[in-house]
């Protein structure tokens, strides 16, 4: 169940009561007249099924109430009542499968902006991975992987292009060019750094590393995985399912590329340097084509069922 908090001016309080009660899958309905200070209005407080939600927001900005009013949107964590599941059984299809494509989008601009901490997660990540090539530890690729946050903007593209958004498309592209480019930059000085401590050697990185010389491979299963794994990122997002994430990070060799790209280059290693480059370009590629697809399909399949009902 979500929970709605508006505020609404007070001559368009009637027909935001009336869009709440016409909607199926809403209850606790509350009206409070006068009780809004800044901006003045009326407070309407209601519960909806989450698979009714995207609907009822939809029509309160038909409303323009996001412009004269505030439209505030919360998950309840836990709802003790008969009234709630029988909303929530009125309601068309599963919960699970809903995706509110306002949060969406307010939670893909959030995680694709270029803030110094977007910077500081993607550079460490890739000076921890450039640290699993050199040694061939496979342990450091995962928990670099884990720690990188490029998956924000990737899933901010897929919005964009879905939503039409070409702010949040080029915020998104920006914060993934840049982030990728500085981190890159970064971890060859930090090559170079390493290789004047003894640390870093190039016989490291020629050796056959077993472990992670499939960073500079890049081959069918590469695609295959990044398809898999945007598919899986983008169901995580709109399933508000955050934790399967965490698989979908070290699933992906982005990250791990990156580093392996930026150390072959400190070390004149051209030819790993490129591998690593078509790895990270290809599986970017995959998670942005399969990130996109599944949320047309979704926004299909939701408008269908819309339909029907």
């Amino acid at each position: 169940m979500l929970h709605l908090r508006l505020i609404t001016p007070a001559d368009r309080t009637d027909d935001v009561v009336r869009l709440i009660e016409a909607t199926v899958g809403t209850t606790h309905l509350v009206v409070l007249p006068g009780a809004a200070r800044n901006p003045a209005g009326d407070v309407v407080m209601c519960d909806v099924a989450r698979e009714a939600g995207d609907e009822l927001i939809s029509g309160l900005q038909a409303l323009d109430l996001d412009r004269t009013g505030s439209i505030a949107v919360e998950d309840i964590d836990l709802s003790l009542s008969h009234r709630a599941d029988k909303a929530e059984a009125e309601a068309p299809g599963e919960g699970a499968d809903a995706v509110l494509w306002e949060g969406l989008t307010e939670a893909t601009h959030e995680e694709s902006t270029l803030s110094a901490t977007y910077l500081a997660f993607i550079t460490l990540a890739t000076m921890i991975a450039a640290c699993g090539v050199v040694l061939d530890n496979a342990i450091l690729i995962v928990g670099a992987m884990a720690v990188g946050p490029e998956f924000g903007p990737l899933a901010g593209i897929c919005t964009a292009l879905v939503q039409r958004h070409p702010r949040l498309a080029l915020r998104s592209l920006t914060a993934l060019l840049v982030g990728f480019a500085a981190a890159m930059l970064v971890t060859a000085g930090f090559t170079y750094l390493m290789d004047g401590l003894g640390l870093f050697t190039k016989v490291q990185l020629e050796a056959e590393r077993p472990n992670t010389n499939f960073i500079y491979r890049p081959d069918a299963f590469s695609f295959v995985v990044a398809v898999l794994a945007g598919i899986a990122g983008i169901l995580s997002l709109t399933s508000a399912k955050s934790g399967a994430l965490v698989g979908v990070a070290i699933s992906v060799t982005t990250v791990p590329a990156a580093a392996n790209a930026a150390v072959a280059f400190a070390f004149t290693e051209y030819r790993q340097a490129w591998g690593s480059a078509e790895q990270l370009l290809l599986n970017l590629l995959g998670i942005v084509l399969a990130g996109t697809a599944t949320l047309v399909t979704q926004k299909y399949f939701w408008r269908q069922r819309r339909q029907q009902t």
